[in-house]
This record gives structure tokens, sequence and C-alpha cells, in this order.
């Protein structure tokens, strides 16, 4: 499974509302994987298809099951079309990276709960209730496929140390 490469601001697919995915096939699936391989090494928590020049509705997220446990094994989701059905009225600001705009940081609102309906890898409909760091990894995401990347929602950017990007998920 080769890496893609992650495409950087001020790229214009990232400013591009992604197109709908409607065929599931081979090369969807080698799209898939190679996502999901680009997201490990980088190494991130999640990636959108436009962050890797290719303007579709699709995100790959990986997370720990259990944010509070260092060792909880981590939970992998592939949603094409996703969308946000219910969002909770609590938000919460948050510190905020992404792979797409290396060496940059910032203070994001986000909803402390959602729930994202979308199709699996195989086009099957599924739906996730999630909430905390993982609710906030899958508005990013979701934004990334209306073209909308965080700095644009941040109440304040910066430069983040190298201690502070350590501890910065992207």
């Amino acid at each position: 499974m080769p890496l893609r490469d992650i495409v950087f601001l001020p790229d214009p697919v990232l400013r591009r509302k992604a197109h709908k995915v409607t065929v599931f096939d081979a090369e969807f699936q080698q799209l898939v994987d190679d996502m999901i391989e680009t997201m490990r090494h980088a190494p991130g928590v999640g990636l959108a298809a436009p962050q890797v020049g290719v303007s579709q509705r699709l995100i790959v997220v990986e997370y720990p099951v259990n944010d509070d446990d260092e060792n909880s094994p981590e939970k992998l989701y592939v949603l094409a079309n996703p969308e946000i059905t219910h969002a909770s009225e609590e938000a919460v600001n948050g510190v905020e990276a992404c792979l797409s705009v290396p060496g940059m940081a910032g203070e994001v609102m986000r909803h402390t709960e959602i729930t994202v309906r979308g199709q699996n890898r195989r086009g099957q409909t599924t739906r996730i209730k999630a909430s905390g760091w993982l609710a906030r990894i899958f508005q990013h995401e979701i934004d990334h496929l209306d073209g909308v990347v965080f700095v644009d929602r941040a109440s304040r950017i910066w430069k983040p140390t190298a201690e502070e990007a350590e501890n910065i998920k992207d």
C-alpha cells in the first residue's frame, strides 16, 4: 500500500466541497488502504481524502477506545459520505493541529458529543456516537470535506513550541 502525499494549504483541493462517494470498487478500497497507511505514517489521528489530493467525501480516523487509558487499543473508523446528524449544545475550546497545516496550532470550539452517519468501506450505512476528543476529530475531518480547515474556525492560532507540539494530536 503506497503512501500518498499530504497536500498543504493553500492547495485548492483543501478549499473545495468534496464529491459524494458513489462507487465502492477496488480503486476506492485502495484509496482507503492508502489513506490509513498515510495517516499512521504521518502520524495522525485522522485524515480526509482532500488532504491527499482526492476530492471525495471519505475520512479515516484511528483513536484509542478509551482516551483516558494510554494502553487502550485503538479503533479504526472508515467513513464515506459522513454527516453529523446530532450535535450537543455543549461545546468546548480545544487545541487542534492539522497534517495539511504543519507547524501551526489553534484553539477551536467544537461540540462535545456528536452522532455521525455515513457508509463504511463496503457502502453499508453506519452510525457512530462520539464524545470528547473523538467527537473533535470527526468534526475536524468532516470540515475538510466541506473545504474548511481548522484555522478558519480557530479563535487563536500560534506556532507551538517543540514541547507543545509533542502533546498536540494532528
